[in-house]
């Protein structure tokens, strides 16, 4: 039904902070900018290791960057780390930082495993409970970083060109996810999702920001060279394009391999579209991001190149 054939879990145990540690790290020597020119970290994904401090604590000390940095937690459900780069990028035109990095981890098993417990131990489900929970059991684990800086230290000259933001608040209801211990008592979170209604409104609001976004970026749909869409199931992926009229030959869709993977599921896809030299110089690439509550941003970029100067 979803098209997903396979999907990835972290260990029993794993918070996804140890996860982003390493992802982050990875980013930064990646990008070839030295961590002196580093000011902030945005920890972006809905998993976090607790409540309080931000998860972006643990993963700031364990990169090595500098002490005078703007750390912090940003939580958006699935547009996490869209909304982080959207803030960076800010921060980096008002010239208040030089280069960051957004980083998120979705570990998902909690939700996987406590929703199927429940499903089964019910002994009086009905095909409606399973309705409900049908998202929950697409969810797979992921984490993705991505670094931003200014046009002096990038090695490579690739550039984020703008985009659009719209909401439409009518729908938070539509998929709501916790730990909520009258429901549950095992501790391990919930999600409670009315997965067709979501489609429908998700794709009528990410039309409504697509037009936004073309009139931002002065694009015609013959302008784009490349789409990344929120990697949530085949159904989603289909009638989205067709709304937007954008042809699937542009995307480069992984829920096949990864399931659902949050906010780290679009970064995730243009990462691995990168490895896979999906890119070529002077593509011009959207970022389709859909998440519940519902909001949606729409970015684009302009691809120069894989490899650093």
């Amino acid at each position: 039904m979803t098209g997903i054939k396979e999907r990835r879990f972290f260990d029993p145990g794993v918070l996804p902070g140890s996860i982003s540690r390493e992802t982050a790290i990875k980013a930064i020597e990646t990008s070839g900018i030295d961590r002196e020119h580093f000011s902030a970290l945005i920890h972006a994904s809905v998993c976090r290791d607790q409540l309080e401090p931000a998860t972006a604590c643990g993963v700031h000390h364990a990169t090595g960057m500098k002490k005078n940095a703007l750390v912090l937690d940003v939580s958006n459900a699935c547009l996490g780390l869209l909304n982080g780069m959207l803030l960076l990028a800010n921060m980096i035109e008002l010239g208040q930082l030089r280069a960051g990095v957004v980083v998120g981890t979705e570990t998902g098993r909690n939700l996987v495993e406590g929703t199927i417990a429940e499903l089964l131990s019910s002994p009086t489900i009905t095909r409606q409970d399973v309705k409900n929970h049908f998202a929950s059991l697409t969810i797979g684990s992921g984490s993705a970083a991505i670094v931003l800086c200014d046009r002096q230290l990038s090695r490579r000259g690739n550039r984020l060109l703008g985009g659009a933001c719209l909401t439409d608040t009518s729908h938070h209801a539509l998929c709501e996810g916790g730990t909520d211990t009258e429901k549950s008592n095992d501790g391990r979170p919930r999600m409670n999702t009315n997965s067709e209604a979501l489609l429908h409104a998700g794709v009528a609001l990410a039309k409504k920001t697509w037009e936004e976004t073309k009139r931002t970026l002065c694009w015609e749909n013959s302008d784009v060279d490349k789409v990344f869409t929120h990697q949530v199931g085949r159904a989603h992926r289909k009638l989205l394009l067709e709304e937007l009229d954008l042809s699937p030959a542009l995307d480069f869709p992984t829920v096949e391999q990864f399931g659902n993977t949050g906010a780290a599921a679009l970064p995730m896809a243009l990462s691995l579209g990168i490895e896979q030299n999906h890119l070529v110089p002077n593509d011009n690439i959207a970022l389709l991001g859909i998440g519940s509550g519902l909001n949606s941003v729409m970015l684009g970029l302009n691809w120069q190149s894989t490899n650093s100067k």
